[in-house]
């Protein structure tokens, strides 16, 4: 059976997933999750917003979301914001290794785009880390199928 380009990149997250989670990373992914993200930063502004007197860099480090956006303080919060709202489109992951937070990118050894390349000198301006995990897929794959 052929496998379509689409087919391809799934099988690369999932190994890409596995691989984060095998080393006990925190990792999310930006194209199916990034909704999280942007629900754990209003949550914590509604909490700031009823409750001013902690500070919000304290609702960011004790939110229970911590490992979905993976922030500290409220300055590393909503800058991770403005990035993600004009560039997450171009990354598959954001992962954090300890104190180290990364982009990465899932790559079957393409060339990258104008617009990818562009987002990762801005990332990179903006002190991110970016990888690219790159593995092949075949472009198919033999499978049986047997009448039990």
């Amino acid at each position: 059976m052929k496998l379509e380009q689409m087919d391809k990149e799934s099988i690369m997250k999932i190994v890409a997933a596995r691989y984060f989670t095998n080393q006990n990373w925190k990792w999310i992914n930006l194209k199916s999750e990034i909704n999280k993200i942007y629900k754990a930063y209003d949550e914590i502004n509604e909490q700031y917003n009823a409750y001013p007197y902690m500070s919000r860099d304290w609702y960011v480090a004790n939110s229970a979301t911590k490992n979905i956006h993976m922030c500290e303080k409220w300055n590393e919060l909503k800058e991770l914001m403005g990035f993600l709202d004009s560039y997450a489109q171009h990354f598959d992951f954001m992962v954090k290794n300890g104190d180290e937070k990364f982009f990465c990118i899932i790559s079957d050894n393409s060339e990258l785009s104008s617009d990818q390349k562009n987002a990762i000198d801005i990332a990179r301006k903006s002190q991110y880390k970016i990888y690219e995990f790159n593995m092949q897929v075949p472009d198919e794959v033999a499978f049986e199928i047997s009448q039990l």
